[in-house]
């Protein structure tokens, strides 16, 4: 498989989990702001953090911009100069899928399509403007949509193997931001009132797709410790940090096992060896490390760790050394 092929199928898996997870966020966001009597600041303010574009946030628009709904909304929705963006991840999820249509399915070609070409059109613009919780949603299902067509429609092979790794890498980050951010700060607000405490850790959550099966899989109160137990190490949790580790592993050993016979010098070994390594970590992690302080360093070592795979698998399979297109 040429370099270029797997580069394209590695940042459309990426690309299409980061339009997925930012709607997401937007969508439960826009509720808290609603449900919760929080400061506009404290519910705004952290999708700007987890979206790692605080800096250019700020210097755009200011600090104390980052707690007024509409303008975080627009930025990180529509705002075409924010890389992490709506608009832009549609546009670079279709530019990549369009640069590989020998390899995308016409499936799933048509749903990133549709998606790219909806989100350009007036009938978005109103849904932005008078129905933004469906707006959002229907980017979300659009996703949903499409990352079900990649498993179901294509061959299980290399190019599939990338754009899983792709899938789940970006998934293991971002879930490691959100739950970073979001408990140090409903840490710091939650110990109000337990009505608001528990209704804030449901809300982060929902916020990672985890509401239903936490609480089918928790059966008491509802603490800062379980959720970031659940979200870090719950191994059947599709994406609980654990298990889209264990499963990014097993995407790089079936590309590995493609492209060569394996061995300690094998491209991709070294990126493979840190996964590994990370697996382990998380599977031995005390349950110490996921409460108070604690979760801060556990969870800057998981987005550590996560970026060093990405540059590795640029550097060793994809052939470049940074980690973003």
């Amino acid at each position: 498989m040429i370099t270029r092929v797997a580069d394209h199928c590695f940042w459309l898996g990426r690309y299409l989990e980061r339009t997925e997870s930012t709607a997401r966020h937007l969508q439960v966001t826009g509720t808290i702001a609603l449900d919760a009597e929080l400061p506009q600041g404290r519910v705004w303010a952290p999708l700007v953090i987890v979206s790692g574009q605080e800096a250019d946030f700020v210097e755009r628009f200011g600090k104390a911009s980052m707690g007024e709904p509409e303008i975080v909304q627009r930025y990180l929705a529509l705002d075409l100069d924010n890389p992490v963006s709506l608009a832009r991840s549609i546009a670079a999820a279709r530019e990549n899928a369009r640069s590989i249509r020998e390899v995308v399915s016409l499936e799933v070609w048509q749903t990133i399509n549709e998606l790219y070409v909806y989100f350009q059109s007036e009938e978005a613009k109103t849904a932005y403007a008078e129905q933004r919780d469906a707006f959002f949603g229907r980017v979300q299902r659009s996703i949903q949509l499409g990352v079900g067509l990649v498993g179901s429609t294509m061959l299980h092979d290399t190019p599939l193997d990338f754009i899983s790794l792709g899938i789940l890498l970006e998934r293991v980050s971002q879930t490691a931001r959100l739950l970073d951010v979001e408990h140090h700060a409903f840490s710091a607000a939650s110990a109000a009132h337990p009505v608001l405490e528990t209704a804030l850790w449901l809300s982060l959550l929902r916020a990672s797709s985890g509401f239903e099966a936490f609480m089918k899989r928790n059966r008491g109160i509802v603490t800062g410790a379980s959720v970031a137990a659940f979200l870090v190490k719950e191994p059947r949790f599709p994406r609980s940090v654990l298990h889209s580790t264990a499963h990014a592993r097993r995407r790089l050993e079936a590309i590995i096992g493609h492209g060569t016979a394996g061995g300690p010098e094998a491209p991709g070994e070294p990126a493979l060896r840190r996964l590994v390594a990370l697996e382990r970590w998380l599977e031995a992690l005390p349950a110490t490390a996921l409460e108070g302080a604690e979760v801060h360093r556990t969870l800057t070592h998981v987005v550590e760790e996560a970026h060093a795979v990405c540059v590795a698998t640029g550097s060793e399979l994809l052939g470049y050394g940074a980690a973003s297109q």
